[in-house]
């Protein structure tokens, strides 16, 4: 499901809500300004799929295989367009897996933790990709790390103290991540269609890309320590 990291992804809930605690002001990111008009055509895109039967960890599994399958293609293609069409279109199954699992009424724990597990492959095997096919190994490494970190610094918290779900309005988290890799991506296949190729597109682009997804880690990690150090606080 789009929009959420770590702990917080359940198969009823495929867009994370930004939410406050008492001592935060509403944050609200893409994802939870997109989520009340996405969501009903959510809802309507996953009929098919529902219609053959389809569980929610099925779609998830065939999200997954539609990104290596996507991933795998690009190392012989090596056309970004192609490669960001292609990841558009597998993405959707983050969304639809909880589409299709709160119509048939089957949202359970272990759908959510597989779907985030499923959810970190997918960025592992886009990364690994786009480092192979560019050479860019040491971006591809730390655009990889920002989104694990920021997915593990709540999962840690949730160990240590109960955590809300709303109580992480964090910057760049996984819709946003899914958007701008793709547009990224097409961005820099339109420009090699267009005569106007530069290896600085797709170098800058990600580069910048993981320096958001790690100053987002970092928001969280800090987000994170105030809490545990609050609770910490609280005991005799």
């Amino acid at each position: 499901m789009i929009g959420a990291d770590g702990l917080e992804r359940t198969h009823n809930l495929p867009v994370k809500l930004r939410g406050t605690t008492s001592s935060e002001e509403p944050v609200i990111m893409i994802s939870g300004l997109m989520k009340r008009r996405i969501d009903p055509l959510w809802e309507q895109a996953a009929s098919p799929l529902i219609g053959i039967g389809m569980t929610p960890n099925q779609v998830t599994t065939g999200g997954l295989v539609l990104v290596a399958l996507s991933c795998a293609a690009y190392l012989y293609h090596q056309s970004s367009l192609a490669f960001g069409l292609c990841l558009a279109f597998a993405f959707t199954f983050d969304a639809l897996d909880g589409a299709v699992a709160r119509r048939r009424h089957m949202s359970t724990k272990a759908g959510g933790y597989f779907d985030a597990m499923a959810d970190r492959y997918q960025e592992f095997a886009v990364f690994a990709a786009i480092g192979w096919v560019a050479d860019l190994w040491a971006i591809a490494m730390l655009a990889f790390a920002g989104g694990i970190l920021t997915s593990y610094a709540k999962a840690r918290t949730a160990i240590e103290i109960p955590i809300e779900n709303q109580a992480w309005p964090d910057f760049f988290e996984r819709m946003e991540r899914l958007v701008f890799i793709c547009v990224l991506l097409v961005a820099d296949g339109l420009a090699t269609a267009m005569g106007a190729a530069s290896p600085w597109i797709l170098t800058g682009g990600f580069a910048l890309y993981a320096l958001v997804a790690n100053a987002t880690a970092l928001q969280r990690i800090n987000r994170a320590i105030a809490m545990l150090n609050r609770a910490d606080a609280k005991q005799p």
